[in-house]
């Protein structure tokens, strides 16, 4: 792959370069019912050479009253994360879960927010390397030397509930929903407190940009998915918690919608400003 890369990486080109320094192998695999879970999946086997990488402990900052359940970390966290992986500014990142993208494009997001220039998700996941027959490895690689990953926030990408809230009358963007189209709708809201979703926004399943298998579906088919949508429409993706939007952003950062941005807190982050109002100053 190119040195400037944010795409997607295919099992056998992963398997050509995996053995070079220059790859680092992030497996992401998580389950927000059991967050212990993809920690215990990777103990039992994964890509040969991936380190583990926890969407509470590593892809996540510490929880407040604001900010959503999955809050973004801060640019001296991550960096303290990415070196210890032995992560160098040139270093190739490979990203893989097992759950259509969801937890692997939220790191995706975190390297491309703080200015990683490469960095790529492996088509299909695990299940796509376990149906090539390849390997898997049982232990966990040793822990390299600290590389010099530096974190530099994008802070241009991302939007704050004050932003979204004070143009609600006049939005200069669209708002896409990620989730499920019942907990859009309010019918059903199984994690967060209120029901609904944020007004002016549209229901964009972040499935949709997926196979079932777990791949992504191509460039022609997701330019398909997302053409009721003008171009020129600026489009701010959301959630639960700023996870699974970020399957929706990495879709249209594929197919060129590079201006869209992302409100990390997502619906979380939205109910508790109506159940904890503050002023705009004290935010």
């Amino acid at each position: 792959m190119s040195m400037d890369t944010k795409g997607v990486i295919e099992v056998r080109e992963l398997a050509e370069i995996a053995p070079s320094p220059k790859v680092v192998i992030l497996d992401c695999r998580y389950d927000l019912a059991d967050p212990e879970a993809g920690a215990r999946d990777y103990a039992k086997g994964h890509i040969p050479g991936a380190h583990y990488a926890s969407l509470h402990r590593d892809l996540s900052g510490p929880k407040a009253r604001y900010g959503g359940r999955h809050p973004m970390p801060s640019a001296e966290y991550f960096q303290r994360f990415a070196r210890a992986l032995g992560i160098e500014r040139d270093s190739l990142v490979v990203l893989y879960d097992d759950h259509r993208l969801a937890f692997a494009a939220r790191a995706w997001f975190l390297f491309h927010y703080f200015g990683h220039n490469r960095i790529a998700i492996l088509n299909g996941g695990l299940n796509a390397w376990r149906n090539a027959d390849l390997p898997l490895q049982h232990t966990v690689p040793a822990r390299p030397d600290d590389g010099d990953f530096t974190a530099i926030p994008r802070q241009e990408i991302l939007l704050d509930h004050g932003r979204i809230f004070s143009a609600l009358d006049n939005p200069p963007w669209q708002l896409i929903d990620a989730r499920d189209p019942r907990r859009f709708a309010g019918i059903e809201e199984p994690i967060d407190p209120i029901a609904g979703h944020i007004p002016t926004a549209i229901n964009k399943p972040w499935q949709g940009v997926t196979r079932k298998d777990g791949s992504l579906k191509s460039r022609s088919e997701l330019r398909k998915h997302w053409q009721d949508i003008p171009a020129d429409d600026q489009l701010v993706n959301y959630c639960g918690s700023g996870v699974t939007a970020c399957v929706n952003y990495f879709s249209l950062y594929l197919i060129g919608r590079t201006d869209a941005l992302l409100y990390p807190g997502s619906w979380s982050d939205w109910c508790a400003h109506m159940l904890y109002p503050q002023t705009e100053q004290s935010e």
